[in-house]
C-alpha cells in the first residue's frame, strides 16, 4: 500500500496548523511543505514537535 502524504504549498500559519493537525490525527502521515521564504511560520502550530 502507498504511504499517505500531505503536501502543503506555503508555510504560513494556516498551512502549518493544518499540517500539524493532520499529523496528530495520523502519526504515520508524511507531511511535506513547500515555502519560497527561508523560514516557515511554526510557533502557533507547535510544528517543532514533529
Amino acid at each position: 500500500m502507498a504511504k499517505e502524504r500531505l503536501v502543503g504549498i506555503g508555510g504560513d500559519a494556516a498551512g502549518m496548523r493544518t499540517a500539524a493537525q493532520a499529523k496528530r490525527l495520523n502519526p504515520k502521515l508524511e507531511v511535506v511543505a513547500f515555502e519560497k521564504d527561508p523560514h516557515t511560520f511554526y510557533s502557533v502550530s507547535k510544528w517543532r514537535r514533529f
